[in-house]
């Protein structure tokens, strides 16, 4: 996977921004990403169901804030990367939520000066179940419990440290991510729609909808 490079000189940057609020959880069985669903230019609200979990392996996804453009054009490239690595594993070996957020970090390093994108990579696989991993603009990797990011972010950095706990339940967890995007929704003017999630274990993956009168106080 060395030496991936990438011609992105054509992206428009800055266009559309995912103006956002992402996180991931690591929990007992797993690992749940969630996320808001605005997409602003501006101030106007170009999409109010944007849905920014994307899926980058079987049970690998990752979050996406900053340029739609930049994001949905890296992520498409490290899913490519990520079904030919599969392609050339014997046994039928699945790459690791590590290899992923590598590739992330190499192609957003190498073109840092033309990327506006922060990423959160998060996924279940068998050799670590459910990791982390937060690759900001510029480009550098960090694994953590959890990770947040986004616009929104900056209003609840203080709660997600005072209420996360290692290996929730899956409810608990689902419930932790719930009331801190609500919280990011509620004071980060480009944060808002619905709530989305996913959760990844060793079953797979399943995907969750919260409505905003399911969330709001």
């Amino acid at each position: 996977m060395n030496g991936i490079s990438v011609d992105i000189g054509h992206l428009k940057k800055g266009e559309v921004s995912l103006g956002t609020s992402i996180m991931a959880v690591t929990f007992k069985d797993g690992v749940i990403l969630g996320a808001d669903s605005r997409t602003t230019t501006g101030s106007y609200i170009a999409n109010r169901v944007t849905d920014k979990l994307t899926q980058i392996h079987d049970t690998i996804y990752c979050c996406r804030s900053g340029s739609a453009a930049d994001t949905q054009a890296v992520a498409d490239i490290v899913k490519y990367h990520l079904q030919m690595y599969a392609s050339q594993m014997p046994d039928g070996e699945k790459p690791t939520t590590k290899i992923a957020a590598s590739v992330f970090q190499e192609i957003c390093y190498n073109n840092k000066d033309q990327l506006t994108a922060g990423i959160i990579c998060a996924g279940y696989d068998k050799h670590n179940k459910g990791t982390v991993y937060q690759i900001p603009i510029g480009g550098s990797v960090h694994q953590s419990d959890y990770a947040i990011a986004g616009s929104g972010s900056t209003f609840i950095y203080g709660w997600c440290n005072e209420n996360y706990k290692p290996n929730m339940e899956k409810n608990e967890c689902i419930e932790f991510i719930k009331t801190a995007l609500s919280e990011a929704i509620k004071w980060d003017g480009s944060s808002g729609g619905v709530i989305r999630m996913v959760v990844l274990t060793e079953k797979g993956v399943e995907r969750l909808l919260f409505l905003p009168d399911e969330f709001q106080k």
